[in-house]
């Protein structure tokens, strides 16, 4: 059974414009679509590594640190992608369930997930610690602040 909200937006022409809630999910989506992503990834880096030789296969299975430099990146960038993720997913339903999605909450948790793209990116690439501290600084920032609206819209603020 699948719940269909609509939010009414008055425009100042005198239309109105109808908005279906369900779509506060489509940033979630994005997000999963990045994890399986990562997933190929790793396994296209971890055959290589094997095919290289440059892997103890014996080891590698008790230690992911076994793995070569470039794997163990790859690996660590999909562990992120269960972090402070939970608190994306925990808003988006919460967001949902009070009925306060709009556009712009939406336009929000979409650039949540462009920022955590581009950290897997470069967490993945160049590793360049101050760039990919910058984004994952701004994608928390981001889910503090939709926290915070979201705390100010059940004290009725």
């Amino acid at each position: 059974m699948v719940i269909y909200q609509q939010i009414v937006v008055q425009s100042s022409n005198s239309g109105v414009f109808m908005m279906n809630s369900d779509l506060i999910f489509l940033p979630v989506l994005a997000h999963i679509y990045l994890i399986f992503m990562v997933y190929i990834y790793l396994g296209v880096v971890k055959t290589r590594a094997v095919k290289e030789g440059a892997v103890d296969r014996q080891k590698a299975s008790l230690n992911p640190n076994a793995w070569p430099e470039y794997v163990v990146k790859v690996s660590n960038n999909l562990a992120n992608q269960f972090e402070s993720p939970t608190l994306f997913y925990v808003l988006t339903v919460l967001y949902y369930l009070t009925n306060n999605v709009s556009i712009i909450l939406i336009a929000i948790m979409s650039f949540y997930v462009l920022s955590r793209y581009l950290h897997a990116y470069i967490h993945v690439t160049s590793n360049y610690v101050p760039f990919r501290f910058q984004l994952f600084r701004v994608g928390v920032l981001t889910l503090l602040a939709l926290t915070l609206w979201l705390t100010f819209k059940f004290l009725g603020h």
